[in-house]
């Protein structure tokens, strides 16, 4: 799925792409430079276990997805398998902590890039653009105007709400406490539209296929890869950010975010 972007591209030059082994409660290893990680022989890598299509628990337990399976090649290019690696789920909350903690070698996991995240962190360069997206049900709507005076659902304090705000300022704006209520309230016709992350909303089609992502996103939001800071570690973020590079410039991110059936963001015809 090609989805247009109407944001400018912030990135310059930089390509938009809109990426159960077990996984121990507690790791007694901690994080490391890269001849530490070698030496070791496998990398701590931290990621959701809860979100479709990132990174998520299948039927069988076994964790899936676009970011898992970075995590997978990373292991394979550092360390020559891709089962050289130890998964640690973490909490939202919890994403910059460990590698603060020096409790994993970095984290994959939904991070977007903020100046504020990077006064403390490293960021890769970005594997992934999320943005803000649009479902419904409506088959007959296609794009944004279509939803001028309508109900949108958003998820309360979230920076949707300016967003759509911005976009679509005709629209009704119906806040709720989760995703959970917005589909209560999409289901009941109470509400038109639901906007958010279009990398969870791609799961939710996946998952409710009848609703649909509107071929329009409102945002572009990088997601890198969180790895410490220091001078130590330039070896290990050299290797990830000329990793990263070189999935994108061969196309195998594009594909595989396809394969999850995430957004592609295109850059803007404008």
């Amino acid at each position: 799925m090609n989805i247009t972007g109407i944001v400018s591209d912030r990135w310059g030059n930089f390509p938009f792409v809109i990426a159960r082994s077990a996984v121990p409660q507690a790791i007694a290893a901690h994080a490391a430079d890269l001849p530490e990680i070698k030496q070791r022989g496998y990398l701590l890598v931290a990621v959701k276990d809860n979100l479709r299509p990132l990174g998520y628990r299948d039927a069988q337990g076994n964790l899936q997805g676009l970011e898992i399976e970075l995590a997978r090649r990373l292991a394979q290019d550092l360390l020559g398998s891709d089962n050289a690696i130890r998964f640690q789920a973490v909490a939202n909350r919890d994403r910059l902590a460990v590698v603060l903690n020096n409790q994993v070698d970095f984290t994959i996991a939904n991070v977007t890039v903020t100046e504020s995240r990077a006064r403390l962190i490293s960021f890769s360069l970005p594997y992934y653009f999320d943005g803000t997206a649009m479902i419904t049900k409506d088959s007959s709507a296609q794009s944004l105007s279509n939803f001028a005076a309508r109900r949108i659902a958003v998820l309360q304090g979230s920076s949707t709400i300016s967003t759509v705000r911005y976009l679509i300022p005709s629209a009704q704006l119906i806040g709720v406490n989760s995703y959970m209520q917005a589909y209560s309230l999409l289901e009941a016709n109470a509400a038109d539209a639901f906007a958010a992350d279009a990398s969870v909303l791609s799961g939710w089609v996946q998952e409710y296929p009848q609703y649909r992502l509107l071929p329009t996103l409102l945002s572009a939001e990088p997601l890198a890869v969180v790895m410490p800071k220091g001078l130590q570690y330039n070896a290990l973020r050299q290797q990830v950010n000329a990793a990263i590079a070189r999935y994108l410039s061969e196309g195998w991110l594009q594909q595989r975010a396809r394969y999850w059936g995430l957004p592609v963001q295109t850059r803007s015809e404008n």
